[in-house]
């Protein structure tokens, strides 16, 4: 079983409640952006095992009760570490529902800017991800390598949907981004953005559509639940190996997060020259990146001191 798949984080330690809040929040915020990934955040938090450990055990209750198997539930239930997942999840929504307003304000007013920012922060946490690693090996930064080539690769599709979506397909949409959302280097937001859903779906967070929120929420649990388990399963068995893959994506990732795109916006994957506002974006990116070292320096000493072993 990997570290964090019992009650402690990767790093062997049982997380504070206020380092896990924070932690949601920070993955909310994530979430809302093409091309930054809420699983990141989790990584370099040092609680993605645990993360995954938890969801799969979630979707193991879930698929308890819809077999009517009622004499498992409980057993079930205690497998899910309740507190972790309504805190964590908490944090979610309270950026949710303050962040996506002003984001989409941002990210259309500020796309430079804001673009810059989130590459420092991706560049940032892909130097942090590695202390994540149990035992690095050559063969980790080759794996890393080719699945950051692939990543940037297959982020240069283009939208495969325009206008406004059915809402049987924004349910689609929502399985496949939610299976992104808790990769790291993989953003939910981007998949959203590629299949015609994004404006969608950041229109009735901030507009508090509850329909379509209901909907898209169906079709993420869903995702959630087929796609947790198998995650799972493999941090379990090949843990290093899986995550340099998913070091690589998020480098990979990256090129989305480019400042000047052909055309406008932040999550546009078609490259083009870097334009107005160099210094600024550049001094933005560098700020950002000292900025998540910072951060994660500061978390580890503040698990050593606050985690109880």
């Amino acid at each position: 079983m990997s570290a964090a798949a019992g009650p402690h984080g990767s790093d062997g330690v049982r997380p504070a409640p206020l380092r896990v809040l924070a932690t949601g929040f920070a993955m909310g915020a994530a979430d809302v952006v093409p091309g930054f990934s809420g699983g990141t955040v989790a990584l370099v938090a040092g609680l993605y095992d645990r993360l995954i450990a938890s969801v799969s055990a979630g979707a193991g209750l879930l698929g308890t009760v819809l077999r009517g198997r009622w004499r498992d539930v409980a057993a079930a239930w205690r497998a899910v570490e309740a507190p972790f997942v309504l805190t964590l999840l908490g944090g979610v929504a309270a950026a949710l529902l303050t962040l996506a307003g002003p984001m989409e304000r941002l990210l259309d007013d500020e796309p430079v800017l804001m673009s810059a920012v989130f590459l420092g922060l991706v560049l940032g946490a892909a130097a942090v991800a590695p202390r994540r690693l149990r035992a690095a090996a050559p063969r980790h930064a080759g794996l890393a390598v080719v699945a950051a080539v692939a990543a940037a690769v297959l982020l240069g599709l283009r939208p495969v949907a325009d206008g406004t979506p059915p809402l049987g397909f924004l349910a689609l949409a929502g399985a496949v981004a939610v299976c992104a959302m808790i990769l790291p280097g993989v953003s939910g937001s981007f998949l959203l953005l590629l299949l015609g859903a994004y404006e969608p779906v950041i229109t009735a967070v901030a507009d508090r559509d509850v329909v379509t929120l209901a909907v898209v929420g169906g079709g993420m649990v869903a995702g959630m639940a087929a796609f947790s388990r198998l995650l799972d399963r493999l941090l379990r068995r090949h843990h290093d190996t899986v995550l340099a893959v998913l070091i690589g994506l998020m480098v990979g990732s990256a090129r989305v997060l480019w400042p000047w795109p052909v055309g406008t916006g932040v999550g546009d994957a078609a490259l083009g020259a870097p334009g107005e506002g160099v210094g600024v974006a550049v001094a933005a990116g560098v700020l950002a990146l000292a900025a998540v070292l910072g951060a994660d320096a500061a978390a580890r000493r503040w698990a050593a001191r606050t985690d109880a072993p």
